[in-house]
C-alpha cells in the first residue's frame, strides 16, 4: 500500500486552503515588474505597520538566537490591561488561524461536528475536517449568518460553532443584540467561537461587548488578530479570549514558542499605537467609500461590507479576475465559497483603488 494511502480519508478529503496570488508569483507568471503589481486579494493593511512596532521589531532583533516566552507574557498583560481578561483567560497563536486549528483539535472529536455558515471563513472546516469532524454548512442568508438556522442545526454531536462578526469573504455583520439571543440558546456543552478578525474596522454605532459576555457565557471564545488592522500579517499572530478552564485545555495542545519573539515584541508595540490603529480605520472607511462609488457608476452589485474588503458581483469571477490579473492586479475569486460570479477586493491605499477601478472597467468591456 502507497503511504499516502495510508493517512485517514478525512484528511485526504481535504482541499488545501487557497491564498492570495503573492506579488512575486504574479511577475513571474506574467512578466510583470513586481513595483507595478497592485495586490488587494488578502485584507492587508496598505499602511504597513506602525512606527511602535517598527521600533519594537528591531530592539527584538538583536535577541533572535534565543527561544520566544513561549507563555507570551509581554503580550498576555498588555492585553489583559486592554480587554479587563486576565491572563489566564488568554491564549497566543500563530494568527487566529491557529487558535480556531487548537478549538477543533481540543473540542471536536472523529465524528463530532462544528457548525458554521456558508460562505464563512474556508479554514473553519479544514480545522473541522483535519480532526475528523464533520463540517455543518448552514445556508446563508443574504450572505451571512442565518443564526435561527444554526441554532437549529446543532444536535447531540455537535462540539463547536464558528461565527465570522464581520463575516469574511462577504462582509456581512451581526449586531452584538443578535449574537447575545444566539448564545443565550447555545447549551453550555457547545464552545461558540466568535471569530473577530475585523472588528478593529467597525464603527462606534456597531461596537458590542463580546468580552463582557464571557463571564455570563463559559462556553465562549473570543479570537483576533494582528494581521488585519494592526498589520502584522507577515510575523502571524492572533489571540483568544475564555474562560481560564477553556483556555488550560487550549494550553495543553498548543505547541511551545508557536509565537516567536518578533511577533510578540510588534503586537506588544502594535497594541498601544491607537495612532496608527485609528489611521488605518479612517483609510479604510474612504478606500470603501471609493470602491463603492466606482461599483454604483458601473451599474454593479456589492454586498455591503463591515471589513476592510468589499464583495462585488462581476459575472464570470474566473474570467475577470483573469483580466486583472493581466493587467497586474490581483484581487480574490471566491468560486470556492460558492460564490463564482463574485470577486473579493481589499481596500487599499487610494491610488491602489484607482488602479484596480480602472482595470475593472477594462475587464468588463
Amino acid at each position: 500500500m502507497p503511504i499516502a494511502d495510508r493517512a485517514p480519508d478525512y484528511i485526504r478529503a481535504i482541499s488545501p486552503y487557497q491564498p492570495g496570488k503573492p506579488i512575486s508569483e504574479l511577475a513571474r507568471e506574467m512578466g510583470l515588474v513586481e513595483a507595478s503589481i497592485v495586490k488587494l486579494a488578502s485584507n492587508e493593511n496598505p499602511l504597513g505597520i506602525s512606527p511602535m512596532a517598527k521600533e519594537a521589531i528591531a530592539r527584538a532583533l538583536l535577541e533572535l538566537a534565543r527561544y520566544p516566552d513561549g507563555n507570551g507574557f509581554a503580550l498576555k498583560a498588555a492585553l489583559s490591561e486592554r480587554t479587563g481578561v486576565p491572563m489566564s483567560g488568554i491564549v497566543l497563536g500563530n494568527g487566529s488561524n491557529d487558535v480556531l486549528e487548537l478549538v477543533a483539535r481540543t473540542f471536536l472529536t472523529p465524528g463530532s461536528e462544528a457548525v458554521f455558515s456558508e460562505h464563512a471563513f474556508a479554514v473553519y472546516p479544514l480545522a473541522t475536517m483535519a480532526v475528523g469532524g464533520k463540517p455543518v454548512a448552514v445556508p446563508a442568508r443574504d450572505f451571512g449568518h442565518d443564526l435561527d438556522a444554526m441554532a437549529a442545526a446543532v444536535t447531540d454531536k455537535t462540539g463547536v460553532i464558528f461565527i465570522a462578526n464581520p463575516n469574511n469573504p462577504t462582509g456581512t455583520f451581526l449586531s452584538g443584540p443578535q449574537i447575545e439571543a444566539f448564545l443565550e440558546k447555545i447549551p453550555e456543552r457547545v464552545l461558540v467561537v466568535l471569530d473577530e478578525a475585523y472588528t478593529e474596522y467597525l464603527s462606534d454605532d456597531d461596537r458590542y461587548d463580546a468580552i463582557g459576555w464571557l463571564a455570563r457565557f463559559p462556553n465562549l471564545l473570543v479570537s483576533r488578530t494582528f494581521s488585519k488592522a494592526y498589520g502584522l500579517a507577515g510575523l502571524r499572530v492572533g489571540y483568544g479570549l475564555a474562560h481560564p478552564s477553556v483556555i488550560d485545555l487550549l494550553n495543553r495542545v498548543r505547541q511551545p514558542f508557536n509565537v516567536n519573539s518578533l511577533a510578540l515584541a510588534a503586537a506588544t508595540a502594535a497594541l498601544r499605537d491607537e495612532e496608527f490603529l485609528a489611521k488605518s480605520a479612517a483609510l479604510n472607511r474612504r478606500g470603501m467609500a471609493q470602491l463603492t462609488d466606482a461599483f454604483r457608476a458601473m451599474s454593479l452589485e456589492w454586498i455591503p461590507s463591515w471589513g476592510n474588503f468589499v464583495t462585488v458581483k462581476v459575472g464570470d469571477g474566473d474570467q475577470i479576475n483573469r483580466k486583472l490579473l493581466a493587467q497586474g492586479v490581483i484581487v480574490r475569486p471566491i468560486a470556492s465559497y460558492g460564490m463564482p460570479q463574485w470577486l473579493r477586493v481589499s481596500i487599499g491605499l487610494p491610488e491602489e483603488n484607482a488602479r484596480f477601478i480602472s482595470a475593472l472597467q477594462q475587464a468588463l468591456s
